[in-house]
């Protein structure tokens, strides 16, 4: 790495010229980038950044200025999805600082996560110093072999000019084009070298920084705006499919300006919810393997399909062919290789989204396009009215729609909401509103149980005065159940809510349709947790377990109300499905929608092929 660039130095920047150590000089870079909160856990390869935390804070403190929180978690998995839970709370890039080896493979499963699900972290881990890797050393593990599969972009520091540069650089690309983790892997001998701190620059990367500027410069010509408002203008029947690229490209309040200017309704995949307010007119909620009835059935029956940000996963278009069969698509995506991935489509633009959609708002504007679609309103007013979603109101159980809609009473839409991975989450995302984008935060593509609760820290730290929620599972909590500790330890304000049914919830729902009734591995009726004790031994003064239907209301109103951390476990029915469902491998027209919500017509349920995913 001897063709290292050295910027010049940046006019102003009070440390520049002076002599720091590496690990100083991390610090510092982070600073520098407005981090305001550090998640990680300590160990032999990281003391020395661990110890430059300590005095960078101890000199803001002596200074009187803002210091940078550690937050210190019970496992570096914790603090992974913490750092991600920061980042998709607030849209700033999220930080996660671990020491080598084991604390570097603990972070492999959220920034996989991050990955999936495009969210911007910058993973630092220590490692062992450059002459002992590959030897086998004392907690050393081939980071950039194993983080290489499943980060954005994975540097090892081994040039200690480029370690200034290489921070700065590993931020510019979690944060622009497609968002994502990026690991910087960072030998201990290079943490205490000391050289001349330059106060700004990043590395080379010519080619990135080409393809980002392609990006920026990818204007929505007019004639592209014209072709799309032609589609638009022979539709009767349009729908907007938005995805978590709305909201992780913050493009909620353009999506918004545009479907409110032209009356085109909205539905959002899981990662898209707060796309488009939950409770404005347009919105058609959440389609999908477990979208509303209502939602699908729009999709069905549209003509055009507007895909925002969206990458037709096989959580929503099962069996591609089905899916929108009788539309015509268009498609916006800041990612040139979702085009015609899945779907083909008639129209498509490829370039910074909230731009996009503000150039199609204007030409439409200035062309003064109109167009009545009021009698597709009324179509799909008539399907929310028809499919509405419900469930057995009447049953002496509680049920958890029921435990849900009281909590979105009280919350009106406002809160952030975290969720495990399971029936739960699908719950949350069905029964509960957001009145805007990064409000929910949810592991989609790769459904990792336990995401919940440190995502609620993280989304706590990156936004204080906001009311955050964790609505998880009784199998899903287990996985994290150690950040318990690390909510009081904080005094943050974080409620968490357990929909307890003793067991994986949504593997046994499938193996009660699919597997004749073969609870295997699923039943936790026997086991002993008491999760209210375990939450009192953490340090929850509030923590309360709700077994009676006649208290839900009381209950829901005192845990949302209680001013510190509080815990509320709630014995739900232990039978209670998610429903509607669309098994893998079919379409919409095989969504099997329970007892209690309505169905266009009969479904004979079908077992997945042996291949299909779960």
């Amino acid at each position: 790495m001897s063709d290292t660039v050295i910027q010049p130095r940046r006019v102003g920047h009070p440390l520049a010229g002076q002599t720091l150590s590496g690990a100083r000089m991390i610090m510092q870079v982070l600073a520098d980038e407005g981090v305001s909160a550090i998640f990680g856990y300590s160990g032999g390869a990281i003391l020395p950044t661990y110890d430059a935390v300590f005095l960078y804070n101890s000199e803001c403190a002596r200074t009187g200025a803002p210091q940078i929180p550690l937050i210190v978690p019970a496992n570096e998995q914790g603090a992974g999805f913490m750092a991600a839970g920061y980042a998709r709370a607030s849209g700033r890039v999220g930080v996660c600082l671990v020491t080598s080896g084991p604390g570097a493979t603990n972070t492999v499963t959220p920034v996989r996560d991050c990955m999936a699900d495009s969210v911007p972290i910058v993973v630092i881990c220590g490692q062992v110093s450059r002459a002992s890797i590959g030897t086998d050393a004392f907690q050393e593990a081939p980071v950039p072999t194993m983080m290489g599969a499943v980060a954005k972009h994975i540097f090892l520091v081994t040039d200690p000019l480029r370690l200034e540069s290489t921070i700065r650089t590993a931020f510019e690309i979690a944060r622009t084009g497609r968002p994502g983790p990026v690991v910087v892997d960072i030998p201990k001998d290079v943490q205490t070298w000391e050289g001349v701190f330059q106060g700004e620059g990043l590395l080379p990367m010519p080619g990135y920084r080409r393809r980002m500027r392609e990006l920026t410069d990818a204007a929505l010509d007019a004639s592209a705006a014209a072709a799309f408002f032609a589609m638009l203008g022979e539709s009767s029947r349009p729908l907007i499919y938005a995805g978590g690229g709305v909201i992780n490209g913050n493009a909620a309040a353009a999506l918004t300006e545009f479907a409110t200017a032209y009356g085109v309704p909205v539905v959002t995949t899981l990662m898209g919810i707060g796309s488009l307010d939950t409770t404005h007119p347009l919105a058609m909620r959440m389609l999908g393997m477990h979208g509303a009835a209502f939602a699908n059935y729009a999709v069905e029956d549209c003509d055009l399909l507007i895909a925002v940000g969206a990458r037709f996963d096989d959580r929503v278009a099962g069996v591609p062919d089905k899916f929108a069969r009788g539309a015509r698509i268009a498609h916006l995506d800041v990612d040139q290789l979702e085009i015609n991935k899945v779907k083909r489509v008639q129209w498509s633009h490829v370039g910074l989204v909230p731009e996009a959609l503000q150039a199609l708002t204007a030409h439409g504007r200035q062309s003064n396009f109109r167009r009545d679609f009021s009698p597709w309103a009324a179509h799909l007013a008539g399907l929310k009215r028809v499919h509405a979603m419900n469930y057995d109101r009447a049953s002496p159980l509680i049920q958890p729609y029921y435990v849900l809609e009281e909590l979105n009473r009280h919350t009106r839409g406002a809160a952030i909401i975290t969720t495990g991975v399971g029936q739960h989450q699908m719950w949350a995302a069905q029964y509960c509103d957001f009145t805007g984008a990064r409000q929910w935060l949810t592991s989609g593509s790769m459904g990792t149980m336990g995401f919940g609760l440190p995502a609620a820290v993280g989304a706590q730290i990156a936004c204080p005065n906001r009311l955050v929620i964790d609505v998880d599972g009784d199998s899903s909590i287990r996985m994290n159940i150690g950040e318990l500790e690390t909510v009081t330890t904080y005094e943050l304000p974080v409620k968490v809510v357990v929909l307890n049914n003793f067991g994986d919830g949504m593997v046994k729902q499938w193996q009660k349709l699919f597997f004749k009734g073969r609870l295997s591995a699923s039943d936790r009726s026997l086991h002993k947790k008491d999760f209210v004790k375990a939450a009192q031994a953490d340090g929850f003064r509030y923590a309360v377990r709700l077994d009676r239907k006649e208290d839900v209301p009381r209950v829901i109103a005192q845990f949302v109300a209680y001013a510190g951390p509080a815990f509320l476990e709630v014995m739900i029915d232990p039978d209670a499905g998610v429903y509607p469902m669309v098994g893998p491998g079919q379409g919409y027209d095989a969504m099997i929608t329970g007892e209690f919500i309505a169905a266009r017509h009969e479904v004979e349920i079908q077992p997945p092929g042996p291949s299909e995913m779960f």
